[in-house]
């Protein structure tokens, strides 16, 4: 057992805004089981903060309470749960990736592991895969965020959650690869599966927004349009080659680009039903819209029933972008060496743990992209 600190938040929603005020996420101190076999303890090195933590703090994704969240990070092993283990060694650099998958449903062995619903539903009541919780606030049990719990100095996790990086990766920089590349190039590559030469349109300039730029780039899409209201994000958008205008300018840019009458592929990562139902009218006749963003489960969407026939419209839905992760982080990782996906675009600052209420605040008013927290 070892004794860590870690942002628990006490209550999901009712947390009023500024968060540097209410303070919903408090640094406290708890205890960690060690690992069992098959998990490993992690010193978390650097973890990411994401707007699927910000919807568990603001109530857009319900989740049982207490909990440690937090699950974009990367770190270093310090044990094993098996003193067999083969996989994983004392010291490896490893990036951990939101859903532990089970390896045994039949989504897993059909090659869908990001569909598992053993490991869906164990993040869902946010216990580990291997059942229970790991991490204790004196005799209450402290809920898991997504089999990671990234905002604090350690954490146990599942061995399918962990993917082994080189040891020299700027820590910084391999926790971007755990969710906003994994899920914004894998929403492009594996979900989309973009061609070269093919248009594309990206909605939503946040971390998996433009990590889905950067996919785009790299498979070879031109022309890219990319659409959202801050101008600092569109700025960045630019200069890696794709229009960016605001969402008021979207339709003007769809006609004047696209002579098709919309793109070949739409990336829709705001999670609104409306930036979706926009995302869905932008592709052209046989275009394909893909949908990354989480809403409120209470959101509903409308589109024209006759699109899906006369228009041959396909609308793809990509969690974790549709990825793999034991074979497609180091992919992506090779790809960043190559230069070919400058993944260091996507972070706005580093900063210290005890600053993270604050960091909420820059990332509901969309001042960031990723900001990430180093224990």
């Amino acid at each position: 057992m070892t004794t860590i600190t870690a942002a628990v938040l006490d209550r999901c929603g009712d947390n009023p805004r500024p968060y540097a005020r209410s303070m919903p996420l408090s640094l406290r101190r708890l205890t960690l089981d060690a690992p069992r076999p098959g998990e490993l303890l992690i010193r978390i090195d650097a973890a990411g903060l994401c707007h699927s933590d910000l919807s568990v703090v603001n109530g857009d994704r319900p989740r049982p309470m207490p909990m440690a969240i937090g699950h974009e990070a990367t770190g270093i092993v310090e044990a094993l749960g098996d003193p067999q283990e083969t996989g994983f060694a004392v010291g490896d650099r490893v990036i951990l990736a939101f859903l532990p998958a089970c390896g045994e449903c039949v989504r897993c062995r059909s090659g869908e592991a990001y569909m598992c619903a053993v490991g869906a539903a164990a993040n869902g009541e946010g216990r580990m895969l291997g059942g229970g919780c790991r991490l204790h606030d004196g005799d209450h049990d402290v809920m898991h965020h997504l089999g990671v719990s990234a905002f604090a100095t350690h954490a146990v996790v599942d061995r399918r959650s962990a993917v082994k990086v080189d040891a020299g990766m700027p820590p910084e920089i391999a926790a971007l690869f755990g969710c906003a590349v994994l899920t914004g190039v894998g929403a492009v590559m594996n979900s989309a599966v973009v061609r070269p030469g093919e248009s594309a349109v990206v909605y939503g300039l946040g971390g998996v927004g433009l990590a889905a730029l950067l996919g785009l780039r790299a498979s070879g899409a031109t022309p890219i349009l990319a659409i959202d209201p801050f101008g600092d994000k569109r700025a960045i958008a630019e200069k890696l080659g794709a229009i960016a205008v605001p969402p008021e300018e979207a339709d003007a840019a769809i006609a004047a680009h696209f002579p098709d009458g919309g793109a070949d592929v739409v990336i829709e990562t705001v999670g609104k039903a409306a930036v979706l139902r926009a995302a869905f009218k932008a592709a052209r006749r046989g275009g394909r819209i893909v949908t990354v963003g989480l809403p409120n489960p209470a959101e509903l969407l409308d589109l024209p029933a006759v699109a899906f026939v006369a228009e041959g419209k396909t609308l793809i839905g990509s969690y974790m972008g549709s990825a793999i992760p034991a074979r497609d982080i180091p992919r992506y990782v090779a790809l960043w060496k190559a230069g070919r996906l400058p993944v260091e675009t996507l972070l706005t600052s580093v900063h210290r743990l005890d600053e993270i209420n604050t960091l909420l605040d820059a990332l509901a008013d969309g001042r960031a992209i990723r900001q990430i927290v180093v224990p």
